[in-house]
């Protein structure tokens, strides 16, 4: 049963102690960053902290200046270009409006162009039914004349 239990123990450690593989990682780590890339990251920190504290103290009262006149001439600005897009964007309405209306305009007057071009051919086609008609009744006449006078001729 001892035997058990060491061999159990043996499998419970090698499949939830980690300490060993931990160790070797954590060593290969310092390692690592201790001996090959030596105090590269410790001085490139110190590097950026200087510069940023050089930004903070020289440059950042030149950006605030600098931020005081020129925003105030791009807010001038910006406002130019927003009121001459609202005076296009006015022009464009409008012209569209009169465009619109003189559409409409010649619709209108199309349809009424129509509207007499279908009268006149009407008026023109009901001539000539009216004049067919009358040529038909001359002929009928005329036939019933000839066939009178051919029957009296008999």
């Amino acid at each position: 049963m001892t035997e058990l239990s060491r061999e159990i123990g043996e499998i419970w450690s090698r499949l939830f102690d980690h300490r060993p593989f931990l160790n070797g990682e954590i060593k290969f780590m310092l390692k690592e960053f201790e001996e090959k890339r030596g105090d590269r990251e410790v001085e490139n920190l110190f590097s950026i902290l200087e510069k940023l504290t050089d930004i903070k103290d020289s440059q950042a009262e030149k950006i605030i200046k600098t931020g005081e006149t020129g925003l105030p001439v791009l807010k001038e600005k910006l406002e130019q270009a927003l009121q001459l897009s609202a005076e296009v964007e006015k022009d464009y309405l409008d012209s569209r409006k009169v465009y619109e209306q003189r559409r409409q305009e010649l619709k209108e007057k199309r349809q009424k162009e129509w509207d007499q071009f279908i009268d006149d051919m009407n008026f023109k086609c009901q001539r000539i039914d009216n004049t067919f008609e009358e040529k038909e009744e001359e002929l009928r006449d005329l036939y019933a004349d000839l066939n009178h006078k051919l029957n009296i001729a008999k």
